[in-house]
């Protein structure tokens, strides 16, 4: 039978959180209550790699991050407390930034079409005129040619020549950039002379380009934008063999217990994927990062337990949104843009932005991938034309042929009512896009996802501000709030369907922290305080774009108090992924300046407005807070709990959601609550981490109390500002629009219709009889209550 956690933890592991450092934490992680330590990627990568996501060796543990030897301790050590291990895997691309680091990359630098690893990168040879396109200069060749910038040499001596063998034949150096010679072409001594380099380059398997380029010449597969990044064959036998040799290792010899699975779309055949990993791993635990947008169902035969849980966090978040807030906080909206924000309409034009730019190189594959006589009849600037409206119409990460096909027709009529004049073209190639097996169908649907992903997360939700604790992974901030029978429906499906998926509020990925969504949520119970506060904040600092403003000064409140560092390097790159005033690509200095002179403003005369609304909406917030995180961990599924959310954690995009976390203020706390303080629900956040322990410790200990979903009822003038539900032997009881609670005076006769017999708070230890459980009783200390019958 496979092993299931009861919880997870994430962890992040890096040089400076190495698997030693992640080893002395895993007694803490036992007395939390926490069942699987899950790491972030653990395989060799780039150095410096602080994610671990670029892979450049799948075939043994990071050096940095402590090696086999490192693992091997961290697992003994996880062990020894009873934890089980889900570790990362990252199937899908490898980095190449640096290729003397990583063996197969260099190795076809070295010998191109005739490397041993080939067919390990998805490569098209012929657009590339057999040589593999680099577009990493900083200007047009010529130009860096003629500035001495290029240097090739001989062969390094033997002694010098590292055990891949890379410089064996001679190297070719652009500043930090080393790149390996083909065997023979080498020059006689070092020379950065421009007809000798311009000879030596002449005859690579590899052809140097300007990187403005990029989407002209590309011609290999990456992670969304990430030219860095190169996409992996897995698809290949060989490929999958020996890309997980060290991650099955792990498995048979016991050392994890589970894999997480990272943007499978991005493979050529998910669900295959999936059943050939199982076949080789032995049917571990295995869940999958998959993007679900409302409404969209995880495929039913995928060899998974579910997904890491983005579809929960929107389930959740939602039902803490007032609705009553929604038309206040649309007239902030339309006012600062100067028009009505059509969502779907504005993601309809992301999505072709990225398709027209960032995409490009990915469109144009696709164009050579027709039929020719399709290619030839439609004609290569219609076809393309037409591929990138039918790619920003897809309203889906991706289909997963035969399965989906009612996607693309969903697209095409979408496209086509968008496009009169490219509905003729769309109509041709819908069916070449739904053909199952095909090389075409197969590379659209892995472009569906950068599309997506690129243009609304990294695009769309940097500008749709309206209230941006919706913004979030898989999430459509359209969709503005959910009630408690929305709630209590999505729960019930995913304890009939997906038991033993994920649950996440927050994780590497998140735009924003639970706790600040948490309270960024309370602005739809106070819109008119919100306008006003906005109002006053404008008038001291502003970008000058309205929707932007009102991200930022959402930013700087959900945050609060937050490091001027901190604020800075959000503004950067929160302007510049919103490409409205600035972009990566050409930032605007003027613009930026700004972005900037905002922050500094909280810093200074706008300090006083942003303390004074944090003030006003914090216990609110904190409200929100332990209710939601009530709802992740005593509700259906696996919950996950990011490193620190044990306490307030009120982080912004990554990387300030990657900060190191203080373990020993931590462990004191616990130490303290375990001890018997009953923390107050204050700053200290130790009321955050006597719910999490004891909700962690009850599913560890007693997972006979969480079989079951079942939604209880609440009556009374307050009615609808509890969520109730029993699982089993287990009743959480949570606090939603406490603002609103607060004005009407409070719970009053509020009561929850609790199950017979005698029931003690797991929090506070007080006990309430079954039946008729007034709330101002139950709930007198916290907005929540996790109840067992008492013995």
């Amino acid at each position: 039978m496979t092993r299931v956690p009861r919880s997870t933890y994430r962890l992040q592991v890096r040089e400076a959180f190495d698997l030693d450092a992640a080893a002395d934490v895993t007694g803490y992680l036992r007395d939390l209550g926490v069942s699987w330590a899950y790491l972030s990627p653990i395989l060799q990568a780039a150095a410096g790699s602080e994610h671990g996501y670029d892979v450049v060796d799948p075939t043994r543990v990071d050096e940095s991050r402590g090696g086999a030897e490192g693992l091997a301790r961290f697992s003994a050590a996880a062990r020894a407390r009873d934890l089980g291990i889900l570790v990362d895997i990252v199937p899908n691309h490898q980095g190449v930034a640096a290729p003397a680091e990583n063996p197969w990359w260099a190795d076809v630098l070295t010998h191109g079409e005739g490397s041993a690893h080939a067919a390990s990168f998805d490569i098209d040879w012929a657009h590339g005129g057999g040589r593999v396109q680099l577009p990493v200069l900083g200007d047009e060749l010529d130009a860096v040619l003629a500035a001495g910038q290029l240097e090739v040499s001989p062969p390094l001596a033997d002694d010098a020549v590292d055990s891949g063998g890379f410089g064996g034949f001679g190297t070719a150096r652009y500043f930090d950039l080393v790149l390996p010679l083909a065997p023979g072409t080498a020059p006689l001594r070092a020379t950065t002379d421009a007809a000798a380099v311009r000879d030596v380059l002449a005859r690579q398997h590899w052809e140097l380009c300007f990187w403005r380029r990029t989407e002209e010449v590309l011609n290999y597969r990456r992670f969304f934008t990430v030219t860095s990044l190169a996409g992996v064959r897995v698809e290949d036998d060989a490929v999958f063999d020996a890309s997980h040799v060290e991650i099955l290792r792990w498995l048979r010899e016991g050392l994890v217990d589970g894999l997480r699975i990272d943007h499978p779309d991005g493979l050529a055949d998910p669900g295959g994927y999936l059943d050939r990993l199982a076949g080789a791993a032995g049917g571990v635990y295995t869940v999958v990062e998959k993007i679900l947008e409302p409404g969209e169902e995880l495929p039913g035969w995928w060899a998974t337990a579910g997904t890491t849980g983005y579809d929960a966090l929107g389930e959740i978040d939602r039902v803490f949104v007032d609705p009553a807030g929604e038309a206040a906080l649309t007239d902030i909206d339309t006012a600062l843009r100067g028009q009505p924000a059509d969502w779907a309409d504005m993601i309809a034009g992301t999505k072709r932005d990225i398709a027209d730019t960032s995409q490009a190189a990915e469109v144009a594959r696709l164009v050579r991938c027709l039929p020719a006589e399709v290619r030839d009849s439609l004609g290569a600037d219609v076809a393309r034309d037409a591929l990138a409206e039918l790619l920003a119409a897809f309203a889906v990460y991706r289909a997963y042929l035969p399965a989906g096909q009612d996607h693309v027709t969903d697209a095409a009529a979408r496209a086509s009512a968008r496009r009169p004049d490219l509905a003729p073209a769309i109509a041709a190639l819908a069916p070449l896009v739904a053909e199952p097996g095909a090389e075409f169908s197969r590379r659209f649907m892995q472009t569906t996802g950068p599309v997506m992903a690129k243009g609304v997360e990294d695009r769309a939700f940097y500008r749709f501000s309206r209230l941006t604790s919706l913004t979030e992974v898989g999430g459509d901030p359209s969709h503005f709030a959910a009630s408690v029978t929305d709630l209590h429906a999505a729960f019930a499906r995913r304890q009939a369907s997906w038991p033993d998926a994920l649950v996440a509020l927050t994780t590497h990925d998140t735009k924003r922290s639970e706790d600040t969504r948490a309270r960024l949520a309370v602005l739809a119970e106070v819109p008119e305080r919100w306008a006003a506060t906005l109002s006053g904040l404008r008038a001291i600092a502003s970008t000058g774009d309205g929707p932007l403003d009102n991200l930022l000064w959402q930013a700087v409140v959900g945050a609060w108090p937050a490091t001027a560092e901190r604020l800075h390097g959000y503004v950067e790159k929160a302007a510049r992924e919103s490409a409205v005033g600035t972009t990566w690509e050409s930032p605007d200095a003027a613009f930026e300046a700004r972005a900037h002179a905002l922050v500094d403003a909280a810093f200074g005369a706008a300090r006083p407005v942003i303390e004074a609304f944090v003030a006003e909406i914090t216990d609110a917030g904190r409200s929100n807070s332990l209710s939601a995180k009530l709802l992740q961990l005593a509700g259906p599924g696996i919950p996950d709990v990011y490193q620190g959310t044990e306490l307030w954690d009120h982080s912004l995009v990554d990387p300030d959601n990657r900060r190191l976390v203080d373990y020993a203020v931590r462990r004191e706390l616990l130490a303290r609550i375990d001890g018997g303080w009953q923390p107050p629900l204050d700053e200290s956040g130790a009321a955050k981490l006597l719910l999490v322990s004891r909700a962690l410790r009850l599913r560890r200990d007693r997972p006979d109390l969480f079989t079951r979903y079942t939604p209880l009822e609440a009556v009374g003038e307050a009615s609808d500002h509890v969520i109730a539900f029993d699982r089993g032997g287990a009743v959480a009881l949570a606090t939603r629009l406490p603002f609103g609670l607060a004005r009407r005076g409070g719970w009053g006769d509020t009561a929850a219709m609790l199950p017979a017999g005698v029931w003690r708070d797991e929090l506070t230890g007080r006990e309430v009889a079954g039946g008729h459980a007034p709330l101002a009783q139950v709930l007198a200390d916290y907005p929540v209550a996790l109840l067992t019958r008492s013995s």
